[in-house]
């Protein structure tokens, strides 16, 4: 990877390239964290780096995951569907994130899902270490791919 990835979404247009960024994004529920008194939202994630995977076209060379930072600012609240916030090891798989002028809702496989209600859609999502590699690339069509979360 050439530079760290450092995106910043405020419409619906932004948060779509931020989603596909992330999609299939590893992270545990104790990693998600809501900052009520800062109106903020936080997480930090292991991304597959879907830029760089069509680069990769034999065993010689890995595909790359990486931990990055997600915040989302101007929140009012969050509420949750199909998850313990005591299940704080649980890790999720991030499938997309969809947005409307006053809600962002990350969705994740198995049904779980965070819905957070804004005042503005502020993003900005941050690669915060190098990459390394990893053999697994994610896949949805019952393919050879990544491992499932929960797998060893």
């Amino acid at each position: 990877m050439d530079a760290p990835l450092k995106l910043q979404g405020k419409d619906g247009e932004d948060i779509a390239v931020i989603a596909a960024c992330l999609q299939d994004a590893l992270v545990p529920v104790g990693d998600l964290t809501y900052l009520p008194e800062e109106r903020r939202f936080v997480a930090v994630l292991n991304r597959f780096c879907w830029e760089t995977a069509e680069a990769v076209h034999d065993a010689d060379h890995a595909y790359q995951r990486v931990l990055c930072g997600l915040c989302f600012d101007d929140v009012r609240g969050v509420s949750l569907r199909g998850v313990d916030r005591h299940d704080s090891g649980r890790l999720l798989q991030l499938l997309t994130i969809e947005s409307s002028d006053q809600a962002i809702t990350l969705v994740f496989a198995g049904g779980a899902a965070f819905r957070l209600e804004v005042s503005a859609v502020r993003c900005i999502l941050e690669d915060l270490v190098e990459p390394w590699p990893t053999q697994w690339q994610p896949s949805h069509d019952g393919a050879a791919g990544e491992a499932p979360p929960d797998a060893s």
